[in-house]
């Protein structure tokens, strides 16, 4: 796997997230009203300043780092259970969230402090929008430290807060199927819906291909070729279907053919139209956010795309150059190809910022 289309899969969903932070669910009208005709072009203040991003990436960027901690432990120990990583992972989001860490780390750890190198970076420490189910299920968790699954569904909640974090799971296994099962069992952390979880297994799929330079249709077909062995399929391959039959630009109103983006296979199938019919990220990203639904998700679930498609080279230097927390990105990207390439490190600094846990 090449370092830029890691590198690009994470900043380009960054961008995008930064991109549509400041319209979430606004109209079309209404942001055109707000930006111009041509509708949003450029980042718009949010959050105090421009190239702010949200949740979306907040909580992509704590299951990149809860995949390299377990694949650290599993290689110091001999075993790690790497759902078990991104839970404690998404209690230390919940952390950075206001909650306080007695109440946020879960009955099973004992932990005086959320540990690793992540959670040092004080710009995590601002809520960005949370989603609800996300935060409602992991202060749950926080409470009772019983692990919702696909198995043991803990809500029938199918919404996008599922899918927009688990891009990096492409990055767990060469196996498409152990990546699918990876990603839908995270997002079943704490959506219970099919649609909220299946839609996560069929995007990291995609994601996986992509970073080993497969087409984007064949990505598709092999998340396709995956999701329909999955009981609750339906509606996941139904959107994904009506995504793959579209043609045309990504106007906001062929956009919103497809659905407003807030629930999974909306997230999905809108992301994976507007990558299927732009020829650059740039394009892509704009057409992205410019819809009045959940625009920094279908901004950040289409920024992975077509940054995984077409690399960080390809992104706009403008978006990078004040894209928030941009070298904490770049440096979590750089230490994943590390501990999951042939020579993963093993001095005690690196155990240090990825412990066991």
């Amino acid at each position: 796997m090449e370092a830029q289309r890691l590198r690009g899969c994470l900043l380009a969903g960054a961008i995008g997230d930064a991109l549509g932070a400041k319209t979430e669910f606004d109209s079309i009208e209404r942001i055109r009203s707000l930006t111009g005709p041509a509708g949003i072009t450029d980042y718009i203040p949010a959050y105090g300043g421009e190239g702010r991003f949200t949740d979306d990436t907040q909580m992509t960027l704590f299951t990149l780092e809860a995949l390299i901690r377990a694949h650290a432990q599993q290689r110091r120990t001999g075993s790690a259970d790497v759902v078990q990583s991104v839970q404690l992972a998404y209690q230390r989001w919940l952390h950075t969230q206001g909650v306080p860490w007695p109440q946020a780390r879960g009955p099973h750890s004992a932990l005086a402090a959320p540990d690793g190198e992540l959670v040092t970076h004080h710009e995590l420490f601002s809520r960005r929008a949370p989603g609800l189910t996300c935060f409602g299920e992991l202060e749950e968790y926080g409470r009772s430290g019983v692990r919702g699954s696909v198995s043991r569904q803990v809500n029938n909640s199918k919404g996008c807060g599922g899918v927009m974090r688990v891009a990096p799971v492409a990055l767990w296994s060469d196996d498409p199927a152990e990546v699918f099962r990876l990603a839908a069992e995270s997002a079943a952390l704490t959506h219970g819906h099919p649609s909220g979880y299946l839609s996560a297994g069929a995007f990291a799929v995609i994601v996986q291909r992509l970073l080993a330079g497969e087409p984007l249709l064949d990505a598709v077909a092999v998340a396709r070729g995956l999701l329909v062995q999955h009981p609750g399929h339906e509606e996941q391959e139904a959107a994904l279907a009506q995504a793959l039959a579209m043609t045309g630009p990504p106007t906001p109103e062929r956009l919103a053919e497809l659905g407003a983006g807030n629930v999974g296979e909306t997230a999905l199938s809108m992301s994976v139209y507007v990558a299927l019919t732009t020829e650059d990220p740039d394009t892509a990203l704009l057409a992205a956010v410019n819809h009045s639904g959940d625009s920094d998700s279908t901004g950040s679930v289409c920024g992975n795309l077509v940054g995984a498609m077409y690399g960080e080279a390809a992104l706009r230097g403008s978006w990078l150059d004040r894209l928030e927390l941009r070298e904490v990105i770049t440096g979590l990207a750089d230490d994943a190809l590390a501990e999951f390439g042939p020579d993963s490190p093993s001095d005690e600094g690196w155990f240090t910022r990825y412990p066991v846990d």
